[in-house]
């Protein structure tokens, strides 16, 4: 109640509230606008031909191909083993429950670089866990794309997840029970009613996830090997590319792939349904006018 009402006291303080402002537009102003500008202004330097010119080098096609290759595998793993957990977290009890949800925020704290490290210890050929077996066998995971994919799979694990187990959460289980009542399969229950429910929420997970696994670098860098024109993904480019004093076209590929999370974001938002955006304005609304 005592945060409620200093809460109120303080939007009711046009001192205050300009200060806040301030500070948070100057905050994504130094920290994302900025930087931000800088990448574009660079990239455009010379001109649009000098842009085209450094989007036709064949290792960047080749980067942006593989990054994009692995990005939308890695959603399509994330997308259907996300939703599987956050039904199993969801509707079902059992024992280990937390530790399963705890090991899933796990890539939020560990660093990306010991990810890719992990997968070098248990799959490559030589002395691996796995590797030998797997590379008789004719399937070599690091260094390669299965152990690219692998490794961006695991950095955006959470996304997916972190989304729809809310939704489910506040959707409860109701209509399901009552589909599941009138003679509905399993399969039928999900498709006809689950889904429809969370299809926002799985809309928003997938394009965090394909915006996180487009610009993934350290797990990928130490994974792949970065063999150029093979397994070198477009943020690993962009280094190399920088470092050697190749700035213009570093500037470029930044460009593409701050421009692709950024496209990602606004059909999000175009795509939202107009019912959700009303009842939002209609609740905030309702806030505004409580005493």
């Amino acid at each position: 109640m005592a945060s409620t009402q200093s809460t109120v006291v303080g939007s009711g303080n046009p001192v205050l509230k300009w200060v806040l402002r301030v500070i948070v537009v100057g905050y994504l102003f130094f920290l994302v606008a900025w930087p931000s500008s800088l990448i574009v202004s660079r990239a455009f330097e010379g001109g649009i031909e000098g842009f085209k010119e450094a989007l036709s080098d064949p290792d960047v096609i080749h980067a942006l191909q593989l990054s994009l290759t692995v990005a939308v595998c890695a959603v399509v793993i994330n997308l259907v083993f996300g939703v599987g957990m956050s039904m199993l977290l969801v509707r079902y009890e059992f024992p280990g429950k937390r530790v399963l949800s705890a090991l899933i925020d796990l890539p939020l704290a560990v660093s990306p670089i010991v990810v890719g490290l992990a997968l070098v210890l248990v799959y490559n050929g030589r002395y691996g866990w796995f590797g030998p077996t797997l590379e008789s066998h004719g399937l070599q995971v690091v260094f390669a794309q299965p152990g690219m994919i692998m490794a961006t799979t695991f950095v955006a694990l959470p996304l997916v997840i972190r989304e729809v187990v809310p939704v489910l959460e506040d959707m409860g289980d109701e209509q399901e029970q009552a589909a599941n009542s009138l003679g509905a399969t399993g399969w039928q229950t999900f498709w006809r009613v689950t889904l429809p429910g969370i299809k926002w929420a799985v809309v928003y997970g997938v394009v965090l996830s394909l915006a996180r696994s487009l610009g993934e670098f350290g797990a990928v860098k130490v994974v792949a090997g970065n063999v150029s024109g093979e397994t070198t993904t477009a943020p690993v480019l962009v280094q190399q590319k920088y470092q050697n004093f190749e700035q213009q076209t570093a500037y470029a590929v930044s460009f593409v792939l701050v421009a692709a999370a950024v496209l990602c974001l606004v059909v999000v938002a175009l795509l939202r349904p107009k019912d959700q955006k009303k009842g939002r304005a209609t609740a905030t609304a309702a806030i505004q006018e409580k005493p």
